[in-house]
């Protein structure tokens, strides 16, 4: 791969910060309730969902794009789950992909299974975490 733009961020664990070298992102990092935190801070999990939404979304605009669809009234929630699996701690997300009313049915649904196939990070899940894609 020839590298356009790579981001660089350091974080110190879950409970911490996590900073982008470019000074941007300078959050205080925290075990969410559920594992056992005061949740005072983000965690790698809503990182990883914001991301994951943001680059669906814009997936979906250049297949939009590419069709000649108006995508910009649809918008994605990422949901990214931590548990136990055999291998020790494991992720699964739901992408929500919210769709108006003029992309629902056949073309919307088209659009959402080609954005899965050309978002980077679709495609670097795929065979490694389950992705389940839902259109409302």
């Amino acid at each position: 791969m020839d590298a356009i733009y790579t981001a660089v961020a350091t974080a110190n664990g879950r409970e911490g910060r996590a900073v982008s070298s470019d000074g941007q992102i300078d959050l205080a990092l925290a075990m969410p309730p559920a594992l056992g935190g005061n949740g005072l801070g983000t965690n790698p999990e809503q990182l990883f969902a914001a991301g994951y939404a943001a680059c669906f979304a814009s997936a979906l605009g250049l297949v939009g794009r590419q069709a000649k669809v108006d995508t910009s009234e649809i918008s994605v929630t990422s949901e990214v789950s931590i548990g136990k699996d055999g291998a020790g701690f494991g992720l699964a997300v739901v992408l929500r992909v919210e769709l108006p009313e003029a992309l629902m049915g056949e073309t919307g649904t088209l659009l959402v299974k080609q954005a899965h196939e050309v978002c980077p990070y679709s495609r670097a899940t795929r065979g490694n975490i389950p992705v389940e894609l839902v259109v409302e």
